[in-house]
């Protein structure tokens, strides 16, 4: 790189290879912050429970369940993704429950949704026991409505 001083301006000349080295930093820097600001590593396996994605969830009175629902949800292999952790959720959403003062922005107060979304998930777990129906429209909204609102907390 070369720079030309010209009274109150400074010009620097670069060549593409430095160009290109630069671009090849920032990129590195950018994979290494996204890296570290993800809260699951797919490659190491690992939960960075202190990822501020997170919101500070897994501290606190309820950190415990958040981190067995947010686990059992990382590593579901159920379709769909999740279907096998709704206790845990349950679970996670009654201790938020018993701890309004920590986690009332994290509290559903919309009973009704609620109740919509426990029917859906027992008619879906009753859907795949039953090996003879066909999945459908209904069924594939249903399912699409779990994964949105076990998505919801992540």
């Amino acid at each position: 790189m070369s720079t030309v001083v010209e009274g109150k301006d400074t010009v620097k000349f670069v060549t593409e290879e430095e160009i290109d080295n630069a671009a090849t930093v920032v990129e590195e820097k950018q994979e290494e912050a996204d890296s570290q600001s993800a809260a699951f590593n797919p490659e190491t396996g690992e939960i960075n429970w202190d990822c501020p994605c997170l919101g500070g969830m897994a501290q606190g009175p309820c950190g415990e369940d958040f981190k067995a629902a947010f686990s059992c949800f990382v590593f579901s292999e159920a379709e769909p993704k999740g279907l096998d952790c709704v206790e845990k959720f349950k679970a996670m959403q009654d201790c938020f429950r018993r701890h309004p003062d920590v986690y009332g922005d994290e509290i559903d107060d919309d009973d009704e949704e609620e109740e919509e979304t426990a029917k859906q998930v027992e008619e879906i777990k009753e859907s795949t026991q039953d090996a003879s129906i066909v999945a459908s429209s209904p069924d594939e909204e249903q399912s699409n409505t779990l994964s949105s609102w076990i998505s919801s907390w992540f």
